[in-house]
């Protein structure tokens, strides 16, 4: 058994360097994409790790873009022709950190081999918000002036918009652990047809249903877990969730979770230190999860 786990990161090197050596493990690889628009030479002394590899092919990421899911798909595509036998590959970003030891989060692998992990909802019928995502015209990978006065402007004037095929739509969070066959199904059928990727180009927050809208019209679908093992704290509201603190150290202690998020190294080194010291030194062995 063997996982690629990779990062998505923009922010803080040192953090990414404390993830990749808190969940090393002879089983683990680790592949980090470096946004376009941050200077990669304050990551490579990462090479230094025998097992950490860089994406070759970086990308300008837009947040809430379709560039972040191009990106995760070259990705996707760089290990897979690695030609290295993965049993699954794990997204993160640089502000995630595990919650159970590294041999624990191996045996979780070990013991769901065959299944696929992402959390979704039903859009149509449970997350209204996000059919809207899909409705309307967004121009997230462009910056030009009077580009949120053309979105308004193409959105009243146009039809609603329309998912191809009629799939039904299923989105929540971006992050996942898939097989590599699972993923590089995404990648093929969305890459391979040019409906779906220009109707996937202008939604909102496209990395939040991709993944989720295609396997779940798929032979994947009886494979799917809802669930991805990460804790995130919506409670704050708005489109991104809480930087999680000190105050969150009881509720991330008793977490089946298996990665939480977001963190910040300079803000709130604090919890990062507790989970090191409290959590991933002295906490209780993860119990399979019956699927």
């Amino acid at each position: 058994m063997r996982v690629a786990h990779l990062i998505l990161t923009y922010t803080n090197p040192l953090l990414t360097e404390r993830l990749i050596r808190k969940i090393q493990h002879r089983n683990a690889d680790f592949y980090i994409h470096v946004d376009e628009k941050n200077d990669i030479n304050q990551y490579l002394y990462l090479k230094g790790f025998s097992n950490v590899y860089f994406i070759k092919k970086r990308a300008n990421l837009k947040w809430a873009g379709f560039s972040t899911v191009l990106a995760t798909f070259s990705c996707i595509k760089q290990i897979v022709a690695t030609g290295i036998h993965y049993d699954f590959i794990n997204l993160l970003s640089g502000q995630d950190y595990p919650i159970k030891k590294a041999h624990e989060i191996d045996d979780f692998f070990q013991h769901h081999i065959g299944s696929e992990f992402l959390s979704y909802r039903d859009i149509k019928n449970d997350w209204k918000e996000g059919l809207i995502r899909m409705e309307k015209y967004f121009l997230n990978d462009y910056q030009f002036t009077g580009k949120y006065l053309l979105e308004k402007l193409l959105s009243s004037v146009l039809p609603k918009r329309k998912i191809p095929y009629d799939l039904h739509p299923y989105g929540k969070s971006m992050f996942w652990i898939l097989s590599p066959e699972a993923a590089m199904y995404v990648v093929n059928t969305v890459e391979r047809d040019k409906k779906l990727r220009q109707f996937f180009s202008l939604c909102w927050g496209t990395d939040e249903f991709v993944f989720q809208t295609i396997l779940m019209n798929s032979p994947y679908k009886n494979r799917i877990v809802n669930n991805n093992y990460r804790y995130i704290d919506w409670s704050a509201g708005g489109a991104s969730p809480k930087t999680l603190d000190i105050s969150d150290a009881t509720r991330l202690s008793q977490s089946d979770m298996l990665f939480a998020r977001k963190f910040d190294l300079i803000k709130h080194p604090e919890i990062i230190d507790f989970i090191d010291k409290q959590i991933l030194s002295h906490g209780t062995p993860h119990k399979h999860t019956n699927i």
